[in-house]
């Protein structure tokens, strides 16, 4: 058995994140000690090293509930799973292409000043209120 700390160095989880996971139902209440402790075993490893990898992955929340739902019934066929992470890295490559975009923009801006005086700056003529003439 482990404790609440044990899981959490074993996993690289904050304590207060477990008592999160718990009060939302991403992981099952644990037993208790004599003296109340939580009580941990290898399932509640695995199922914690499961949400964090996805959490890494960058799944929210309630697709990690989906896939933990999922994965739970092992004998299932994986199209649903394979369907949220299609889904899920449909997102990132938005979010990319809208980084690339921001990248973009970033690096005009800065090619655009020229030096000089805060009076002359492209940067922050480029950030101030929109002039409408």
């Amino acid at each position: 058995m482990l404790t609440i700390g044990e899981l959490g160095r074993a996993t690289e989880t904050g304590v207060e994140t477990i008592r999160y996971y718990e009060r939302i139902g991403l992981l099952p209440r644990p037993s208790r000690t004599g003296g109340n402790y939580r009580a941990y075993g290898e399932a509640d490893l695995g199922r914690l090293s499961f949400i964090r990898r996805a959490r890494a992955l960058g799944f929210p929340l309630d697709r990690v509930r989906a896939l933990l739902s999922l994965s739970d019934d092992r004998g299932r066929d994986c199209a649903t799973i394979d369907l949220l992470a299609r889904e899920h890295l449909a997102e990132v490559e938005r979010k990319i292409a809208d980084l690339a975009a921001l990248r973009r923009e970033l690096a005009a801006m800065i090619d655009s000043c020229g030096g000089g005086t805060v009076a002359q700056c492209r940067i922050v003529e480029a950030l101030g209120p929109i002039r409408r003439d």
